[in-house]
Formats: C-alpha cells, sequence, structure tokens
C-alpha cells in the first residue's frame, strides 16, 4: 500500500500494488503531453480517496468524455485518471506516490501513441517512443534557468 497526494496536500488516496515494482509509462495524446506525468496503471479498485474527495478532487473530461481526469482544484496536480482504453483502471501520477522519485525510478519510459488511440484504431496500441532521463552529476543549473 502507498499513500499518495497532490502538491497541496489537499487530495490525499492511498494505492495498492501488486508487488513493489512500479512500472511506468507515458502517452503523447493532447492532455498526456501537458502534463507531462509518468503513469502507473492499477485496477480502479485498487485506489481509496482519503481525504479531498469533496471538496478538492475535480474532474476533467474532454473529447469522448470516456477518460476521467482527476485532479487537485486547489494546486492544480493530476492524481490519477481513469483510462479511455481500459475503463477498469486508474492511471496513478507516479510523482504524487510517496517515496517515488520520478526521474530517478523512471530513468527510461515508454511513450504510447494516444494521439492515435487504440479505441480509435482498430484496437491497436501503439508505442511512439521512449523518454529518457540522463542526469548530470554535479554540473549547476544553465545561467538563467530557474
Amino acid at each position: 500500500m502507498r499513500k499518495g497526494s497532490c502538491h497541496c496536500g489537499s487530495v490525499q488516496f492511498t494505492a495498492e500494488f501488486v508487488g513493489e515494482a512500479l512500472v511506468g509509462s507515458r502517452c503523447n495524446c493532447t492532455i498526456c503531453a501537458m502534463k507531462g506525468a509518468v503513469m502507473v496503471y492499477l485496477p480502479m479498485e485498487a485506489v481509496a480517496v482519503t481525504a479531498g474527495e469533496a471538496d478538492a478532487l475535480a474532474c476533467y473530461r474532454f473529447n469522448t468524455m470516456a477518460a476521467k481526469h482527476y485532479f487537485c482544484a486547489r494546486c492544480g496536480i493530476h492524481c490519477f485518471h481513469q483510462t479511455r482504453s481500459d475503463p477498469d483502471k486508474y492511471a496513478v501520477n507516479a510523482a504524487t506516490l510517496e517515496g517515488v522519485r520520478p526521474y530517478e525510478d523512471f530513468p527510461e519510459v515508454a511513450v504510447f501513441d494516444g494521439q492515435h488511440h487504440a479505441s480509435d484504431n482498430g484496437g491497436v496500441r501503439r508505442q511512439a517512443g521512449w523518454l529518457r532521463f540522463e542526469p548530470t552529476p554535479g554540473e549547476p543549473w544553465p545561467e538563467g534557468v530557474i
């Protein structure tokens, strides 16, 4: 069992994963490309909102209205979403889980082709590519960044 929360802590939840190894992925659809989160998937019944459901958790739907994207209405952090391709699952933003370090824990992540969604493509799920993070040890931030 892992605890999760948005940035401000208004939305809190638990996620029960089978085993401890988390497998992350990303998607290149319009919303996923903008939020840029590494997602880990699990059955919907494995996620339980423990705080903020009534007053902070908001839902955004678009296009086919099939996927439900849940985020904190206060800080804006995307927590999880009910997927369009497998509506019995939630995709949880790995960065919202306690003890998860998205860059270190997922240095290489498959990116799936949500721009050509399996539901619109004869059920074929395609991989669009890979996203890799390579840390630069000991290097300071470039001038003018952050």
